[in-house]
């Protein structure tokens, strides 16, 4: 049974929302404010995190930034802001959707359905095949990267990108098959959501982001793992 956190602190949203997901026997727990959100997350590893951007005591994206640096549970941000930076923010900090509100209920469920029947099939296949490359290591099971015996702290879209480059190099992927083929078909974002996720990766595995060495760019054609 999957178990979601609710995080808003407008009450009849959060009550809302837990009653259509309790008829589809969902597990929910409910936080109003981002401190609360936080310790809640430490304590229970989420199926999906459905996380407000205006919130009290720390906001949306500090509270996406902070369960980033001990967890990459699903998170789909909610924001009554119609507005591409704020995606764009969310996005940068980890979130790995987002929806506008005023939302359908139906729509917030099917991305909830598609986020964890993406996880579950990652799972199966993940199996035990670990993957090496160079001074990187890719431990398929636990969803972990290393170079040179250290851990990389990845979100679970960095991992997804960085597993399907690394394990597939000099092959060229152009920004359209990378948000299809990580993010899902079903996924509505726009190509932008690659470009923020890769420049993010590029910050975290490259020595220097401005010139990288391992995740590269095909002028024109997309990106690709340079062996």
């Amino acid at each position: 049974m999957a178990r979601v956190l609710v995080v808003d602190d407008e009450k009849s949203i959060v009550k809302g929302i837990r009653f259509s997901l309790l008829q589809d026997a969902y597990e929910v727990d409910c936080a109003y404010d981002g401190e609360e959100a936080i310790e809640m997350a430490k304590k229970t590893e989420y199926d999906v995190v459905l996380l407000d951007l205006m919130l009290p005591k720390l906001d949306g994206i500090q509270v996406c930034q902070q369960i980033r640096d001990f967890s990459d549970m699903p998170i789909i941000m909610l924001t009554a802001k119609n507005d591409d930076m704020d995606k764009i923010l969310g996005l940068e900090f980890g979130a790995d959707d987002y929806v506008t509100k005023p939302f359908n209920i139906l729509e917030l469920k099917a991305r909830i359905k598609a986020i964890i029947r993406r996880n579950q099939k990652k799972a199966k296949s993940a199996g035990d095949k670990n993957v090496t490359k160079g001074e990187f290591e890719l431990m398929a099971e636990s969803r972990r990267l290393f170079r040179d015996g250290k851990e990389i702290n990845l979100t679970a879209k960095e991992y997804d990108l960085i597993e399907l480059l690394i394990s597939n190099p000099g092959t060229v992927y152009s920004r359209e098959q990378l948000l299809n083929i990580v993010w899902g078909a079903d996924f509505p974002g726009d190509l932008r959501t690659v470009d923020v996720h890769i420049r993010r990766l590029r910050e975290k595995v490259e020595k220097n982001p401005s010139d990288p060495r391992y995740v590269c760019t095909k002028w024109g054609v997309g990106y690709y793992y340079k062996v």
